[in-house]
């Protein structure tokens, strides 16, 4: 599925770190952006949850919620912003179905080689559940600036 800016962003529901339930449509009346990212605790998704963590308070100055999703557990990613004190939802989607409703999965290229894995993608969505912007190439230190400044 190839989503588009001004398209209705397709509603889910997925777990968090603390078992609670997040569904998309319930955020309506607010900009969320939603961010795709491979594995909890490798080093470039890392620099990206920290960078959005950091910038959490610019976020919610400006109404804009931020959900992080993997094919990570619940408990992974109950450890993982644990341990850097991550300061929004981290969303399970374990069977990829949400994933896969993104287009956040396809051909990757590492050192060489191609494989299939978790693509690092964000939308950011409007306060009417239209996606706004699609972030296709995502720089993990500089996302949340990136976001914030898109919201200037």
């Amino acid at each position: 599925m190839v989503l588009r800016v001004g398209q209705k962003a397709p509603d889910f529901t997925l777990t968090d770190q603390n078992g609670k339930q997040h569904t998309l449509s319930s955020y309506l009346g607010k900009r969320v952006l939603l961010y795709f990212y491979p594995a909890d605790n490798t080093p470039g998704c890392t620099k990206e949850a920290c960078g959005f963590r950091d910038k959490s308070l610019q976020a919610e100055e400006k109404n804009l919620v931020i959900l992080g999703v993997s094919k990570d557990t619940v408990e992974s990613h109950k450890n993982f912003s644990g341990k850097y004190s991550l300061t929004f939802p981290l969303l399970s989607d374990t069977d990829k179905k949400v994933i896969g409703m993104y287009g956040a999965y396809g051909l990757k290229k590492m050192m060489g080689k191609e494989y299939m894995g978790i693509l690092r993608i964000s939308f950011l969505i409007n306060p009417k559940g239209e996606i706004e912007k699609i972030y296709k190439k995502v720089k993990t230190d500089s996302h949340a600036d990136e976001v914030l400044s898109d919201l200037a």
